[in-house]
């Protein structure tokens, strides 16, 4: 499932092309995506052109002057930005079609994705007003996650990636992140000291960065707007790496299943 950096190296790689644009027109060819499309997108976004691109969280915004066009990847999803008589294929499901001749084409072979309209503002949406802080915001600190997490007994793995708490913290960087740290994902949120917090909150911002950096991480359904593939896999310390050596102590990488979702950690380096 795409997580952070890849959402983000989707809105990097569509941003530059769909600024300014005005949207003439849309081709809805499924309807049935995780939610179903409104048909207030016919309406409303014809004649309107893109003011930003953003992001909140997994979610992408299209800011235009009637209002935000809200878009989710869900597990397989891709956005690019291609000439609109390029052919349309079996799950190529919605076009926005541009005034340059070219469209934002959406692809999703699984339709978790999403495309939703918000006439006031998006970030009150109820999609995204409960959503926590972003961890590459400057105010982002482990201050903030030693603060919501006294007294609670939930695994600080579940913790981090519980989207009320950060946003965008999926299960390959918690357990990237968790590493850095030098924190097992088992342990009780409670029961991690303030440093231990404010060293992982340095972890979350570097490995969403370095992820960012190299494009997002490979993974069988994602490749980014223009594309290509991420390659921060080859970087990954512990995610996928059951059996194979630390690469700081040596030890074996563990793996265990937490909330469903395969985690991954040495032994010997995290306490």
């Amino acid at each position: 499932m795409p997580e952070l950096p890849e959402v983000e190296t989707t809105r990097r790689g569509i941003a530059p092309h769909l600024e300014g644009q005005r949207i003439t027109g849309v081709i809805v060819r499924q309807r049935q995506l995780r939610w179903p499309i409104p048909p207030a997108i016919h309406e409303h976004l014809p004649g309107r052109r893109i003011t930003s691109v953003a992001r909140r969280g997994k979610y992408l915004l299209l800011h235009t002057n009637a209002g935000t066009a809200i878009l989710h990847l869900g597990m397989s999803g891709a956005l690019r930005v291609i000439p609109t008589d390029t052919p349309a294929e079996k799950h190529d499901h919605f076009d926005l079609l541009l005034g340059d001749g070219r469209c934002l084409r959406f692809t999703d072979p699984r339709r978790f994705g999403s495309l939703l309209l918000h006439s006031g503002d998006p970030l009150q949406h109820p999609l995204l007003k409960a959503l926590g802080p972003e961890p590459l915001d400057k105010a982002f600190t482990g201050a903030h996650l030693f603060a919501r997490s006294r007294g609670k007994r939930v695994a600080i793995k579940q913790f981090i990636m519980d989207s009320k708490i950060v946003v965008g913290v999926g299960n390959i960087y918690a357990s990237e992140a968790l590493f850095r740290a030098r924190i097992r994902p088992g342990r009780a949120a409670g029961r991690v000291t303030r440093d231990e917090y404010l060293a992982l909150g340095r972890a979350i911002k570097q490995v969403l960065h370095a992820a960012i950096k190299k494009g997002g991480t490979t993974l069988r359904d994602y490749t980014d707007a223009n594309g290509a593939p991420g390659y921060f896999s080859i970087h990954l310390n512990v995610y996928g790496r059951e059996g194979e050596p630390c690469r700081v102590c040596g030890a074996a990488i563990k793996a265990r299943v937490q909330g469903q979702r395969a985690t991954y950690y040495c032994a010997n380096c995290q306490k």
